[in-house]
């Protein structure tokens, strides 16, 4: 069964089972995202991919594609809705682009350019978050983390591993390894695991090669995101 329904004013098509996001990006146009991955089910939980059915503010990564309805995505209201939710993750972590090993390929840094955000607006969390660097091929920088739950969710359905998971509630949750010492050595975690290499921003990061790409040349530092996974065929940038 396919159908189709209207972004924004232009007619895109379905097949059944697809959900907004899917569609939109199946047919060329971007809705933006940070949690969402096209190798797992649907989370929902940065909400960054919002879009208005109806009248309704919806994640359209998980919203099912229907046939007839009429769905917003680029207005001047949704735009500064997610604008305000990146605000909100740039002050609950420590995130410093400029020093980051990550700078040019984060995708938090990239939706910020993206949705001109300027400055974070609300005031910073500092959360004290540590820095785990005892595994001899990998550092954990807990600092950067969205709790976007891909590393999670790779460890435990593709790795077979469940190496992380999300602890406490609020502005108290946070990442860590299971593992009884809490550390990253203390597991079976290895650098070809797709955990440790799906993480948006710069959490998980491989040794002895930072800056292999130059600053300037990155992915993100000479187009926007949207064109970058759009050229990719709904891949990210890093795979």
């Amino acid at each position: 069964m396919s159908g189709q329904f209207q972004l924004d004013g232009q007619a895109v098509p379905f097949e059944d089972g697809q959900t907004i996001l899917q569609a939109a990006r199946a047919a060329g146009r971007y809705i933006p995202h940070l949690c969402w991955h096209p190798d797992f089910p649907p989370h929902g939980s940065c909400k960054l991919c919002v879009v208005k059915v109806g009248g309704r503010h919806l994640s359209s990564c998980a919203a099912p594609a229907v046939e007839g309805i009429e769905v917003e995505s680029d207005t001047a209201e949704l735009r500064a809705e997610r604008r305000a939710l990146l605000q909100m993750l740039f002050v609950e972590g420590n995130h410093f682009c400029p020093s980051c090993e990550k700078s040019g390929h984060c995708q938090l840094q990239a939706q910020a350019y993206e949705h001109e955000m300027m400055s974070a607006r609300f005031a910073y969390f500092y959360p004290p978050r540590p820095v785990d660097a005892s595994h001899p091929d990998i550092v954990l920088d807990f600092n950067r983390c969205i709790f976007c739950e891909l590393c999670v969710r790779a460890s435990r359905e593709v790795d077979g591993k469940n190496v992380f998971a999300l602890s406490g509630r609020g502005i108290h949750k946070h990442l860590v390894v299971n593992a009884e010492s809490g550390r990253l050595a203390d597991t079976d975690f290895a650098a070809d695991d797709l955990a440790a290499n799906i993480c948006p921003v710069g959490v998980i990061l491989h040794k002895r090669q930072g800056f292999r790409v130059p600053i300037g040349e990155r992915p993100y530092d000479a187009r926007p995101i949207s064109r970058v996974e759009l050229a990719a065929g709904g891949r990210e940038a890093d795979e």
